[in-house]
């Protein structure tokens, strides 16, 4: 298990907020903590601390600039997502992302656009493509959300779908969007069923609050799985020590 480090950006700012409340025309975006430094700020610091596979996502239009600073700053060490395409997959890579992150391009008016699919896993190449799985529960499911986690797609997480995929990408990235940046613990049952199902490196996303949190997720996934943790660590107004994080999470990922 590895700790996997992420910057999020929205209106050209290092913010961690609520993804739910994106779209909600009626109510304001929910905003957990606005940072007073800018990408390359984080992105050094994960350079330093030797964190790799982490995220840079690009939460609507007018972050492409502090994307591209992070990745500067931290080339070849940052995933990159958020209106990726396969027209513009290559620019990101060349500009040093390890991998492009990819959802909605490829779940369009909720199904899974095979087409789209295979168009960016020629652009970005398979070894370098990531696949966003987030979702949210129905009916005791699991179904991948897009725009903005506003839409519900009928592809649903399991292990067929979920072993078909593999083929087109090295990683999946999933936030468990019930639970994201609410600092309300892990949802246990997503990260069981991912650490049965996947195959392939994945990292999960979402409500990661304490020590014991990480713990709990460690147990319940024997260590297949990664983790993101965003809004609860003090490096974005959280009570969470970052470095108590990484130390735990670098002995756990050495140990295998």
């Amino acid at each position: 298990m590895k700790f996997r480090p992420c910057i999020d950006l929205h209106d050209g700012k290092v913010k961690q907020i609520v993804g739910e409340t994106l779209n909600d025309e009626n109510k304001p975006v929910v905003e957990n903590f606005v940072s007073e430094h800018d990408s390359a700020y984080y992105a050094e610091m994960f350079r330093k601390d030797g964190l790799t596979g982490g995220h840079v996502i690009m939460l609507g239009g007018g972050n492409e600039g502090q994307a591209l600073r992070a990745l500067q700053a931290y080339p070849g060490g940052l995933q990159i997502g958020g209106g990726i395409t396969a027209d513009n997959a290559g620019s990101y890579l060349e500009q040093g992302a390890s991998h492009v992150i990819v959802t909605s391009y490829i779940f369009r008016d909720g199904k899974l656009d095979t087409l789209h699919l295979d168009r960016i896993a020629a652009a970005a190449g398979k070894d370098r493509l990531v696949i966003d799985l987030s979702c949210k529960e129905k009916d005791g499911r699991w179904y991948v959300v897009t725009n903005r986690w506003t839409q519900f797609s009928d592809f649903e997480l399991n292990s067929d779908n979920i072993a078909y995929l593999e083929g087109y990408c090295d990683e999946f990235l999933v936030h468990a969007v019930d639970v994201e940046g609410k600092q309300s613990g892990i949802q246990v049952k997503l990260a069981e069923d991912l650490a049965r199902w996947t195959r392939i490196p994945t990292t999960y996303a979402g409500g990661a609050r304490s020590m014991e949190d990480i713990e709990q997720f460690r147990r319940l996934t024997e260590g297949r799985l990664d983790l993101t943790i965003g809004s609860a660590l003090d490096i974005f107004g959280g009570k969470l020590p970052y470095r108590a994080v990484v130390q735990q999470c670098g002995s756990e990922a050495n140990r295998g």
